[in-house]
């Protein structure tokens, strides 16, 4: 079955940079189109960023843009969240999400978009 793993959460300082991963397995990697989606306490679900398939479009954010890289690495099946210049409002789960696209080069920022998603990753930034 498919299952996408997110690690790299934790505690961090304001200011600070980060790596989230999100391992995904069951499926044919290269096929989806990938995202990353955040959720704060008492908040909804938001977008944070999305990239194509192909690796060749992302989207990002207002909030984030600047900040915040999306990447893949098709060979390891991974997608990854790069962080920088981190703010107390970054506060939240983030979880990955993966759509079967049937575009090289379409990106995805609905949360009703996505097929699959995985269960969260926790990142706390302290100020």
């Amino acid at each position: 079955q498919v299952q996408l793993v997110e690690s790299g959460g934790g505690l961090v300082q304001a200011g600070d940079s980060r790596r989230l991963s999100c391992v995904a397995s069951g499926l044919t990697f290269s096929s989806y189109a990938m995202g990353w989606f955040r959720q704060a306490p008492g908040k909804e679900r938001e977008f944070v960023a999305a990239i194509s398939r192909s690796g060749n479009r992302s989207f990002y954010a207002d909030s984030v843009k600047g900040r915040f890289t999306i990447s893949t690495d098709t060979a390891k099946n991974t997608v990854y969240l790069e962080m920088s210049s981190l703010k107390p409002e970054d506060t939240a789960v983030y979880y990955c999400a993966a759509k079967v696209s049937t575009s090289r080069n379409y990106y995805y920022t609905s949360s009703s978009d996505y097929d699959y998603w995985g269960q969260g990753t926790q990142v706390t930034v302290s100020s």
